[in-house]
């Protein structure tokens, strides 16, 4: 069976998909926009940059020919690729990697009028914030435009009650969850890693170490990390805190540090190969992020490596790891209180290896790929996969 993926651009989280499912299915993956190192600059990471991993070996792909006059991922008509069509003949299926850009519905459109039937996989939840105009247009158009595609892989339970607000049919729905390549992560994070970064850091090996990952932008809220651990450390706890990354926020989080008195390890940006290391080093993760946190794929990664986590309820994941882990895994956003100790019951208290091992089966790649060949079975009885 023959399937065709849509793609914005090569991503480090999706890369792993695409290689486990070229193993079972003829895979081509069309890419529409080569993103460039003043991409990720503008994407909230701070620094221009590349991945330092492949993105691209182990499947076939191509990149479109994207004639947008400003080419760019930020906005909806930054990756145009007309000629998209050409690349679909031959396919079983396509597979769009959500719908926020013009590719997007150019392959769309291009698939339908070929035959072809269409899948499409994001991360939409109904939790994050937008104009009260644009939630009145939505509930008037995409009961409809969702029906256009034949089928969606859901990637958590917030993203499946998303396609079910919007009437799209149960049947028509597929269990395909985020995950990360959690092989490659948790043979990068052997416990040497995480003891030389925290050496090279000046950190005491028994001192605990809270870990904020990611961009340091409003959203995410990296100062309540910040907040949180300096209630503890009021309280007699000795707590530091360890940032992997950079941001428009990175000046503001060294001062509320200092202010508090808040021992603070900036590593700023750390690209994909140095991440196994930061997480082996720290005794707990947390994503403090408002609802714009579709998922949290660091917590994924996090926990590949064997660390614990802690999530605020407005984050994607949450009800998802709340169901493996346990409840006491999320905290009510914003309560720094609230935070705090919920900080100090992971830290005293982590969850067993029995549940870690649980969670990180729940969201491995290979039940993306049962969920995949679920759904071009059921769309298409008649090819063997």
């Amino acid at each position: 069976m023959r399937l065709v993926i849509i793609a914005s651009h090569p991503v480090q989280y999706y890369a792993p998909i695409y290689r486990a499912l070229a193993q079972r299915l003829e895979v081509m993956v069309l890419y529409g926009h080569q993103a460039t190192r003043k991409d990720q600059a503008e994407a909230g990471f701070g620094v221009g940059f590349e991945w330092d991993v492949d993105l691209l070996a182990g499947y076939a792909h191509r990149f479109l020919h994207n004639v947008a006059k400003e080419p760019g991922l930020g906005r909806f008509t930054g990756v145009d690729t007309p000629d998209v069509g050409t690349y679909l003949e031959g396919a079983d299926a396509v597979l769009l990697m959500g719908w926020n850009l013009k590719c997007f519905h150019q392959a769309l459109w291009a698939a339908k009028r070929r035959g072809i039937k269409v899948i499409v996989r994001g991360d939409s939840q109904l939790e994050t914030a937008r104009a009260s105009w644009k939630r009145l247009a939505k509930e008037i158009v995409y009961p409809l435009f969702l029906r256009s595609f034949d089928a969606a892989l859901v990637v958590g339970a917030r993203n499946q009650a998303y396609w079910r607000h919007y009437g799209f049919p149960q049947q028509r729905l597929f269990w395909a969850p985020h995950c990360v390549d959690q092989a490659w992560f948790a043979a990068h994070a052997a416990a040497p890693a995480g003891a030389q970064l925290r050496a090279q850091s000046g950190i005491d090996p028994t001192t605990p170490l809270v870990l904020f990952a990611g961009k340091l932008v409003a959203f995410k809220r990296p100062l309540d990390v910040v907040d949180a651990v300096a209630r503890l450390r009021q309280a007699g706890d000795r707590l530091e805190v360890m940032v992997a990354g950079t941001g428009a926020l990175a000046e503001v989080l060294k001062a509320r540090a200092g202010e508090l008195e808040v021992p603070l390890h900036l590593l700023g940006f750390c690209n994909q190969s140095q991440m196994p290391a930061v997480y082996a080093a720290a005794n707990l993760l947390v994503l403090p992020s408002d609802g714009r946190e579709t998922w949290g794929l660091v917590v994924n990664e996090a926990l590949a490596c064997g660390c614990p986590v802690l999530v605020s309820d407005e984050v994607g994941c949450a009800p998802d790891m709340a169901a493996v882990l346990g409840a006491g895994v999320c905290f009510r956003c914003g309560d720094i209180a609230d935070l705090a100790a919920h900080m100090g019951t992971a830290l005293n208290r982590p969850p067993g290896e029995e549940r870690l091992l649980r969670a990180r089966e729940s969201f491995a790649v290979e039940r993306v790929v049962e969920g995949v060949v679920r759904c071009l079975e059921a769309l298409i009885p008649q090819q063997k996969i």
